[in-house]
């Protein structure tokens, strides 16, 4: 026979081995202890596949709330790492911190963030749509708890709501406008902010941030859609006859700098030219004028020079004539003093250069004047005339 326990306690039970292969005999202590593992591993293994363990590791994209059940105490984890907890008494609920997208394409929902496309209708009563409309959004790390409130745990806030308030708020602003006012890109963006506003809003009520919406363009009818395009294009094309405007006032600008700067450099050089010649005219007239001045000087030295000529002239013209008249005044008292016999001496003396003209003897019976023969008597008269005429 051959035993397990070769040294079994007092008191204690043993079981054989029989070679022949018969049943061994339990003894009683060991088998409770086998039963009691047996148990606490079916409880673990069951806790395990339930993951109340009692240890949980958070990750770094996740966010944890820790709830005591019998305080009602709540502890949010936003560290990573593992976390001890009571099972049964406690428990730890994991919700995804990683950024969500909200998706609205296509004609049938596809899961939690996969909707169909918005389609809004304008104020005017047309309609538009989005094909491809993005929406980005997360958890809230510090509202974990109100979130596990409001969602449950899980996914449940990817359920609830994104799906309650991005469609609605989305049609409101878009709303606003006509279909050719939301084709307008600030109006466009205008709607899309607004948007995001009342969506920030109304998810952080329940723990959840609004990162941005992604909004395509609106898609129209095919009719408006040409519309549109043919719009567009008129656009650009005033658009680029406006450029070609700025074009040409940026060259007439160009023009009309140049011109002035040549007219302005003509005009200095003008003016320069101008300059040179007042100056040529000043140094001219200066020169004019000394010449002029000198011309003066040199008319008045000729004059001082004449005058004083004709002065000594005139003295000389005195004097020679006042000897002159002394002699004429000397004579004429000579011939007071002389008297008759002067007088005939002179009167010969005159008589000698005194030509006689004959005329020969006719009776004129009107004579207009008489002639005398008599030599004698035209002597006397005639000297008698000289003395009258010396006399005066």
């Amino acid at each position: 026979m051959q035993t397990i326990d070769d040294d079994p306690p007092s008191g204690g039970k043993t079981f054989e081995l029989h070679p022949g292969g018969s049943t061994p005999k339990f003894n009683g202590p060991r088998l409770v202890i086998a039963l009691g593992v047996g148990l606490i591993m079916v409880v673990l293994g069951i806790l395990g596949t339930m993951g109340k363990l009692g240890v949980t590791s958070v990750t770094a994209e996740e966010v944890a709330v820790k709830i005591n059940y019998i305080s009602g105490t709540r502890t949010v984890v936003t560290n990573p790492g593992f976390q001890i907890y009571i099972p049964f008494i406690e428990d730890v609920f994991k919700l995804d911190r990683t950024p969500q997208k909200f998706l609205m394409a296509g004609d049938r929902a596809l899961g939690n963030n996969h909707v169909p496309f918005l389609t809004v209708r304008a104020k005017d009563g047309s309609n538009f749509s989005f094909d491809d409309l993005e929406i980005q959004y997360s958890i809230l790390p510090g509202m974990a708890g109100g979130l596990l409130d409001d969602s449950g745990p899980g996914d449940g806030f990817k359920r609830e709501w994104i799906r309650a308030f991005a469609r609605s708020v989305l049609r409101d602003e878009f709303g606003k406008y006509s279909a050719v006012e939301v084709a307008d890109p600030t109006v466009y963006q205008a709607a899309r902010i607004a948007s995001e506003e009342r969506l920030s809003l109304m998810l952080e009520e329940h723990g959840l941030q609004l990162i941005q919406v992604i909004c395509p363009k609106p898609r129209f009818d095919p009719a408006y859609e040409q519309a549109i395009e043919d719009r567009k294009e008129a656009d650009q094309e005033v658009e680029k006859l406006r450029e070609e405007e700025k074009r040409l006032l940026n060259e007439r600008a160009r023009l009309l700098a140049g011109a002035t700067k040549d007219k302005e450099i003509e005009w200095q050089s003008l003016k320069g030219v101008l300059v040179k010649d007042l100056l040529n005219a000043e140094q001219a007239q200066i020169k004019i004028q000394k010449g002029a001045d000198a011309y003066v000087v040199s008319r008045e030295f000729d004059a001082k020079a004449v005058n004083a000529q004709l002065v000594q002239s005139a003295r000389g013209m005195t004097a020679k004539y006042t000897k002159e008249a002394e002699g004429i005044l000397a004579r004429a008292t000579a011939l007071e003093e002389r008297g008759e016999v002067v007088v005939r001496a002179a009167l010969i003396e005159k008589l000698k250069n005194i030509t006689f003209t004959l005329v020969p003897y006719s009776r004129d019976p009107g004579p207009k004047r008489l002639e005398h023969t008599d030599l004698r008597e035209a002597s006397v008269k005639s000297l008698s005339v000289d003395r009258a005429g010396g006399n005066q």
